[in-house]
């Protein structure tokens, strides 16, 4: 499953080769970090987790969703785009019926990107999201990215909501001795682009997510909350499990990344062993009511 999310972001990212990709600003999204906020009652879900649900019956799996205590949403862009076929102004109403927000969204950023900007700020959502680039042969491609980023911040901020990037292992391996994560986050402008640490995909790489937070307070604002198995080894990439069954310890890094400006907290899971992607949802809801 997570191999085939790699080649339909390898996809989205080919539909745009020689990305310039760019970034977004602070202010509508709380300008202080929140420095204790209950996240027991202020988690998300990626609707990536449940995408085969998702694309046979939107509303019905969203209803779930809502049920399992999730308030917020953050999504992907498909087949049927951000909205699954909806207006963003009806999918904004599903969510408000259903009491949950819809805050962020990954996208491709290559394509009609003013009109994503202006659909995402109309329904009030607060971040458009890079969800990857891949590995890279240079350095320098990784500069690039981030002058794009930049630029899509831009927008976004003229808009009123702001742009992130999301990251992936590949960003936490050296590359011609140097970081690409560092080069990402050295070389754009923190009032136009925020990070999206995936908590997982940093442990996979051998990194220390809380060193992360603590050399870059403010700058990763969301979070991707997704377990590692017990006893993967370094090459075993492919080993997401439900929350509280793997080996990250959740309560104590979410609770110190909060004083660090973490103020989003979505839980993604890619594997599913033994139980379906939904009930896998379930599951993880009922661990994160538990943190606070």
């Amino acid at each position: 499953m997570a191999y085939q999310r790699r080649q339909f972001l390898k996809i989205s990212a080919a539909l745009g080769s020689g990305l310039v990709l760019t970034s977004v600003s602070n202010q509508l999204i709380g300008c202080s970090p929140s420095r204790h906020m209950d996240i027991s009652k202020n988690f998300g879900l990626q609707l990536w987790t449940i995408r085969e649900d998702m694309a046979r019956d939107p509303r019905g799996t969203l209803t779930q969703v809502a049920s399992f205590g999730y308030k917020q949403v953050e999504g992907f862009e498909g087949p049927k785009g951000i909205f699954w076929g909806m207006k963003n102004t009806e999918f904004k109403k599903l969510m408000d019926d259903l009491g949950m927000s819809f805050i962020a969204s990954h996208c491709d950023i290559n394509k009609d990107f003013d009109r994503k900007a202006a659909e995402a700020a109309e329904i009030g959502m607060k971040y458009l999201i890079c969800p990857y680039l891949g590995p890279q042969k240079s350095i320098d491609d990784f500069k690039r990215f981030a002058a794009t980023f930049n630029e899509r911040g831009a927008t976004c901020k003229k808009n009123g909501i702001r742009f992130g990037y999301h990251n992936h292992d590949y960003g936490f391996i050296p590359l011609q001795g140097q970081m690409p994560q560092h080069i990402l986050m050295d070389n754009t402008d923190k009032d136009l682009v925020d990070f999206e640490m995936d908590i997982y995909w940093v442990v996979t790489a051998g990194q220390d997510p809380m060193a992360w937070f603590n050399q870059y307070p403010d700058r990763f604002r969301l979070g991707h909350v997704k377990d590692r198995r017990k006893g993967a080894t370094a090459a075993d990439r492919d080993a997401s499990v439900v929350l509280g069954t793997g080996s990250i310890d959740f309560k104590k890094l979410l609770a110190d990344a909060q004083k660090k400006g973490l103020r989003y907290f979505i839980v993604e899971q890619e594997l599913y062993e033994g139980t379906t992607p939904i009930e896998a949802a379930r599951a993880d809801a009922a661990y994160m009511k538990g943190l606070s």
